[in-house]
């Protein structure tokens, strides 16, 4: 019934009120195809050398494509357009460009759009009446309009960060034409719900402000499970977090019930300048983690992650010891790899382990139970590691050289004696 009352806003080449775009866009700079394509992003002076598209499929795509590229370029488009107007503030990337992407995931797309769906702001209270974008009397024009952030969920989700307008040929998407749109300030914009915060600082100090904290592609979701669940002074929850923790203190979500997170974001380089790759990860654990009542299990698994990291240093320590007694000097860009090898083999145990933490059952014998089953993957995979780093550190590593340090303290070093430390040192800090 709603859609029939929307029918003309749903027309991708609508004479006066195409879907997404904007007439105004027709003066904006042109692109072709290929760099609407989100998997491409090729401008005219930056080829993909091994695309994933060839021949027609780089210059030209159907309608259908094209409105879903649409949607996408709007939201993670790059800062690379040039503006037509004089003096105009730039708008950076699109607004989900600039997010630390969060969103959680059901078992349909009914149920995962129902769990996205927060029906009252951080303090409870009810948003403004919902308006999209096609929904305004008149559509928005303007080049790079510094806006306040959206005061309803439906105007933020459709937020047109850019203006657009494709370009068609023989029933084909060829083209399109760009101006920036409409933006705000990131500082405490927290009706935006789906995203993780970071604290502003200044002089190494908190200000009490948060603003979106982009994903490191280099690090796996649950390295940095602290900003989905941590809650204290330093730390802003995503909305999504705090609106599905309010459910299940309203008994509306089972404690009991496994919710998986997802995570997505598009990596930009040079300010912005262009997108240069994309990855998303997911995590999964029991909702009862969320609430106060997971608190003593929540709180082991924020312990434990932190364990790793230091336990991820005693690995690289003994990888850069292996390249000091064979005469190496590259012991930085080692421990570098040597910690992403490490991370990658407590990767799905970490996932297993995490999801297998239940709040309902929680007691502090069963806190021991888990500490102890984690603790011993642990220790298990960094031991596999290290003897398998002294494997292969070669000959010059067993006869080992002695080194003189700034101090002018001499110190030999060789593999047996480097291992020797590293079981030693490991074996104290997960005691």
């Amino acid at each position: 019934a709603y859609l029939h009352t929307q029918h003309e806003k749903f027309w991708l080449f609508h004479p006066e009120r195409p879907f997404g775009q904007a007439l105004s866009a027709a003066k904006g700079t042109p692109y072709s195809v290929s760099k609407l394509i989100g998997e491409l992003s090729e401008s005219s002076n930056r080829i993909c050398f091994f695309s994933s598209r060839m021949g027609k499929n780089k210059t030209e795509i159907s309608y259908a494509e094209a409105a879903r590229w649409l949607i996408y370029v709007n939201g993670f488009d790059d800062n690379s357009s040039k503006p037509k107007g004089k003096n105009l503030p730039s708008p950076g990337a699109g607004w989900l460009g600039k997010l630390g992407l969060i969103t959680a995931k059901g078992k349909t797309l009914f149920e995962t759009l129902m769990l996205n769906l927060v029906f009252l702001k951080e303090d409870h209270g009810p948003w403004k009446p919902n308006v999209p974008t096609w929904e305004l009397q008149k559509a928005r024009e303007g080049e790079r309009i510094e806006i306040t952030i959206p005061d309803n969920p439906a105007a933020l989700l459709t937020l047109q960060s850019r203006r657009l307008l494709l370009e068609r040929k023989n029933h084909k998407v060829t083209g399109y034409r760009l101006l920036g749109g409409d933006f705000f300030s990131r500082e405490n914009a927290f009706n935006e719900t789906m995203t993780v915060w970071k604290p502003i600082m200044e002089k190494g100090k908190n200000t009490g402000k948060y603003q979106p904290k982009r994903h490191d592609s280099s690090k796996q979701m649950w390295r940095d499970f602290a900003s989905i669940v941590e809650q204290n002074d330093t730390k802003h929850l995503p909305g999504i977090v705090t609106w599905l923790n309010y459910l299940q203190n309203k008994k509306y979500l089972s404690q009991h019930q496994i919710l998986c997170f997802s995570i997505a974001s598009v990596q930009y380089k040079d300010s912005d300048y262009c997108a240069i790759d994309e990855f998303s990860d997911s995590l999964s654990f029991y909702i009862g983690l969320l609430t106060e009542a997971g608190d003593i299990l929540r709180n082991l698994a924020l312990d434990e992650i932190s364990k790793c990291d230091d336990v991820a240093e005693i690995v690289s320590r003994l990888a850069e010891d292996l390249v000091k007694a064979a005469g190496g000097r590259q012991g930085e860009a080692v421990k570098l790899r040597v910690k992403g090898e490490f991370y990658f083999r407590l990767d799905i145990p970490f996932r297993k382990w995490l999801s297998s933490l239940d709040s309902s059952q929680e007691n502090v014998e069963g806190k021991i139970a888990a500490q102890k089953r984690w603790r011993t993957i642990v220790r298990e995979v960094a031991q596999s590691l290290g003897k398998e780093l002294v494997e292969n550190a070669g000959t010059a590593a067993f006869v080992g050289r002695e080194i003189t340090k700034e101090s002018k303290k001499k110190e030999y070093y060789c593999a047996s004696i480097a291992y020797e430390k590293f079981s030693s040192v490991l074996k104290k800090f997960l005691k």
